[in-house]
């Protein structure tokens, strides 16, 4: 199979992770979400969304800091076209393909060939391919041209031409085998001894087998806590039924789906909150009506402005993070939404504006 078959075949298999810390890449191997540990960043819980599942909070099951895998829990449909790991002994020149969601760009595919098919780094074997790797790859399948499996694209050489990484897939059966033989969720391979722990055993952080420190047991215990503005921010979303969880992009930014409109939130290192609604584009005729009419509005406001970026129409509320509080944070951002919402379809309908194409949902 080509590159294009095997992207259209598998699709329905390839997820995207997301979590305070970054973004990554997963797919389905039975019924689990198979990822590099690194992706769910040592956090229990982690966003997912793909073709078939929407943006959803799912449960990281086994985190192994040693193979650099993860397995996440979600209940979702079994795929068309279900991916399975390959069984055949990979080979140098192998002609192999790389999905993922490089810098957020949903369901990229890069075809390259094997470089090295057993390259020792460490205590491990893995890949060497030269297809295109990037930041959000990171946990996404590499496969053969049959389209199954051959490993789990982990990690890059920094500043290098394609010289990028998989674990092989036959670490990967071995840690699923172990995984599913334990019949209990929430286990924590210990990266010195190599044993299987279960969380519950776990005793101020530290492997109850070998004694050493375990950091992803402390991550896990910990989670998540937002401090200072950013987590007066998400009080304030979360005072508005929104799902902070499902809403945040990274530890200093949001995405809200809101009726019809998607509005971003963004928390800048200089202090500055921004709101945004990407509403619509600007009409090829009439320019001067819509402009009078957002600058009519905008007399009325308080808390929101319009304004027009290249040939887009924005709804938007900008504070200084020393000037956040619950109360007016709230009735700001409670405007943005709605207004948002109702702003983008009067715009569309009374004046003609054109309804913005989005890339792939999340």
């Amino acid at each position: 199979m080509n590159t294009q078959i095997i992207l259209e075949t598998y699709i329905e298999n390839i997820i995207q992770i997301m979590s305070p810390y970054g973004s990554g890449t997963g797919f389905i191997i039975g019924d689990l979400i198979v990822t590099n540990s690194h992706v769910v960043a040592g956090l229990k819980e982690v966003v997912i969304s793909s073709k078939k599942i929407k943006r959803s909070i799912a449960k990281v099951v086994y985190d192994d800091a040693y193979y650099d895998l993860a397995f996440i829990s979600f209940d979702f449909e079994m795929p068309k076209n279900p991916l399975l790991l390959s069984t055949k002994s990979i080979e140098n020149g192998d002609t192999v393909v790389a999905i993922g969601h490089p810098y957020g760009l949903n369901y990229s595919a890069t075809e390259g060939i094997v470089s090295k098919a057993s390259r020792i780094y460490g205590e491990l074997e893995y890949v060497q391919i030269d297809a295109a790797i990037n930041p959000g790859n990171s946990g996404g399948p590499l496969l053969n041209t049959q389209g199954e499996v051959i490993g789990v694209n982990t990690f890059i050489i920094q500043d290098s031409n394609n010289l990028g990484f998989a674990l092989p897939y036959f670490y990967v059966d071995e840690a699923l085998k172990s995984y599913k033989k334990l019949k209990i969720e929430n286990i924590i391979k210990c990266q010195s001894c190599k044993n299987l722990i279960d969380e519950r055993d776990i005793r101020n952080d530290y492997c109850p087998e070998c004694g050493i420190k375990l950091e992803i047991a402390k991550l896990r215990r910990k989670g998540y806590n937002p401090t200072g503005s950013t987590k007066l921010l998400e009080e304030i979303l979360t005072s508005l039924d929104v799902n902070v969880t499902l809403a945040r992009r990274s530890q200093a930014s949001w995405r809200i789906d809101y009726g019809t409109a998607r509005i971003e939130i963004n928390y800048y290192e200089n202090g500055i909150i921004i709101g945004d609604s990407k509403l619509c584009v600007i009409p090829k005729e009439n320019v001067s009506k819509i402009y009078d009419y957002l600058l009519d509005e905008n007399n009325k406001f308080s808390y929101l402005h319009f304004s027009i970026n290249e040939n887009f129409i924005y709804l938007s509320h900008l504070i200084v993070d020393s000037s956040l509080t619950l109360k007016e944070g709230r009735i700001a951002f409670e405007r943005l939404l709605k207004y948002s919402d109702s702003y983008d379809d009067i715009l569309i309908e009374k004046f003609n504006a054109t309804k913005q194409k989005r890339d792939e949902e999340d």
